[in-house]
């Protein structure tokens, strides 16, 4: 059966929402340490060891991850939806502030270079992913503070960096003895810090961090206008490509229909080989030998779209970005980055101007001679976050013609599987709605697994988004497990209630089992398994799957574009 949570399983993560709305009431600055004990009080399954004096290594990482580099010099954090919400407050010049970014999550954020960080937010969703980041972050940087300190490591810190070499192995021994992690967890470190490992703990032993939080605005009016803004730049520079036309809507990311109809990576393989061997990349060399030799299973396709990424990300490639991106614009792929409203960008493709010879070769190539008299797109967003799924797709249900399907990969949680498989939910429960959906998924595992290689596909599964990815802990889990929920994620029921009213001539209900079985466009959503909060540690703070996270990403992709074009062939 098919229920709301019991108040008595989220009494705890309620209260820690009370409490941070309550205060974020206030038109002053509000004290991150004022929410620690109820952050620590509903025992995170992202923060298990919250209370413990002992670093919770996994829980630091996942938000050192997604926070920007020069957090260590923040204390205060701006939230708004726009710039004239910062103008309004007295901050008219937060553009022309040092642009910041963060590895693990997207947003456009800010730095006055001094102590004070504008983060842009598109919906409530930002707000119940920031606050629990910087709460469990402070919790995080004081105990790692402390032990430098009482340990006496915070003085040997001082000789490392007059010394300006690398640590010793015997050091790196002793400095995870003093903060008392592992040499895993210390070796972690080193990976996200690199050369400023030294400095950013020379800095966390020399001040205690004590966050303080401004909300500029957070009413749903303002909200609205920061979404119809970020349509009103993509209207401006594409509308001619949309109007009129049906539309398939996919939320994905902007590299793998990019890779996949551009042919561009599998057509410079040598220029990427000789790429990573002028790096020195011997894990990713290995991996290509054994492609080569045909001794692993993994799909050079994924290989060469891996090394594509980063090697345009590097900036000495800026001509052979150029071509990259002329070789999209070639097959009808036009992008539109993110602007200062919403950090999503968009992609749109012309069905018509695919060029079959260039399409990746695990797609069928059946009828594709059809697409030419084809006058559909593909619009493709970079997914959003939670409640920024519902209000991009509303808006842009309002501003084209006809959706012919709706499409969403993206990653989750798992409860019952593992990192890397793909899961195919065709029931849903959303928390922000409290509404239980039920659809018909397009998808079904055969539609998966013919490219999939390392995991497993279960279809038939059902979901639950959630508001926050701090926001649940054991009791949670464990309740909707046994009622059969085996997926979390953010977005696929806010996406759901936008659906629902592109199909009823009425607003999303709330609390109601909601059937979704007589929409006349193709609904799908694939998920991939990138958590196992069941297994300890296991979340993207301790495990990231790197390029083995291609295969999965790939292998989703893939189905959603065999659909769109299997549908726009018949």
């Amino acid at each position: 059966m098919d229920r709301a949570i019991p108040s008595s399983a989220n009494e705890d993560i309620e209260l820690y929402m009370r409490t941070y709305y309550s205060l974020l009431r206030s038109s002053g600055e509000i004290q991150i340490k004022s929410l620690i004990e109820t952050h620590a009080q509903m025992d995170s399954s992202l923060h298990v060891n919250a209370r413990e004096q002992v670093p919770d290594m996994a829980a630091f990482v996942y938000c050192t991850l997604r926070l920007p580099s020069c957090i260590e010099r923040v204390r205060l954090v701006l939230l708004g939806q726009s710039d004239e919400v910062f103008e309004k407050a007295g901050f008219a010049d937060v553009e022309h502030w040092q642009e910041v970014s963060a590895a693990g999550r997207r947003r456009r954020l800010f730095f006055d270079r001094n102590q004070v960080l504008a983060a842009f937010i598109a919906s409530a969703s930002d707000i119940d992913d920031l606050i629990p980041i910087l709460t469990a972050y402070e919790i995080e940087w004081n105990k790692i503070s402390d032990l430098l300190n009482q340990s006496g490591a915070a003085a040997r810190l001082s000789d490392y960096a007059a010394r300006g070499a690398s640590l010793t192995e015997p050091e790196r021994v002793m400095l995870a003895r003093d903060l008392q992690i592992s040499t895993a967890d210390l070796g972690t470190l080193e990976n996200i810090w690199g050369s400023a490992l030294i400095s950013n703990l020379q800095a966390m032993a020399s001040t205690r961090k004590e966050f303080a939080l401004r909300l500029l605005a957070g009413s749903l009016v303002d909200y609205h206008k920061a979404t119809q803004r970020w349509w009103d730049n993509i209207a401006q520079q594409v509308g001619a490509l949309i109007a009129g036309r049906p539309v398939y809507f996919v939320s994905s990311n902007m590299h793998s229909l990019a890779n996949l109809i551009s042919g561009h990576a599998l057509t410079r393989e040598e220029e990427l080989i000789n790429y990573i061997q002028d790096i020195g990349h011997e894990d990713l060399m290995e991996e290509y030998m054994a492609i080569q030799s045909e001794s692993t299973r993994s799909s050079k396709e994924n290989f060469l779209y891996y090394v594509m990424k980063k090697y345009s990300a590097d900036a000495q490639n800026a001509v052979a970005v150029q071509a990259k991106l002329q070789a999209e614009a070639e097959v009808g792929l036009a992008t539109i980055p993110s602007d200062r409203y919403l950090d999503v960008g968009a992609q749109i493709i012309e069905l018509n101007r695919l060029i079959p010879e260039r399409l990746d070769p695990r797609l069928s190539r059946d009828g594709l001679e059809r697409l030419r008299s084809s006058r559909a797109v593909i619009f493709n967003i970079d997914y959003p976050l939670g409640l920024a799924a519902y209000q991009i797709l509303s808006e842009i249900s309002q501003n084209v013609d006809q959706v012919k399907g709706f499409y969403l990969m993206g990653k989750s949680a798992t409860l019952n599987g593992r990192i890397g498989d793909v899961i195919i939910p065709n029931v849903v429960y959303d928390e922000h709605s409290q509404n239980t959906y039920l659809f018909n998924n397009c998808f079904s595992a055969r539609d998966v697994a013919g490219y999939l290689v390392y995991g497993s596909v279960l279809d038939n599964q059902k979901a639950i988004s959630v508001k926050g990815t701090f926001l649940q802990n054991r009791k949670f889990m464990e309740l909707f497990y046994r009622e059969g929920y085996t997926d979390i994620e953010m977005e696929a029921g806010p996406y759901l209630s936008a659906l629902y009213e592109m199909s009823y001539p009425k607003r999303y209900p709330v609390n109601e089992i909601v059937r979704l079985y007589q929409t006349d466009f193709d609904i799908g959503f694939l998920h991939y398994a990138s958590d196992t909060p069941y297994s300890k540690g296991k979340n993207l703070g301790a495990v990231h799957p790197s390029y083995f996270g291609m295969d999965p990403t790939y292998a989703t992709a893939l189905a959603i574009l065999q659909r769109i074009i299997a549908k726009e062939t018949k």
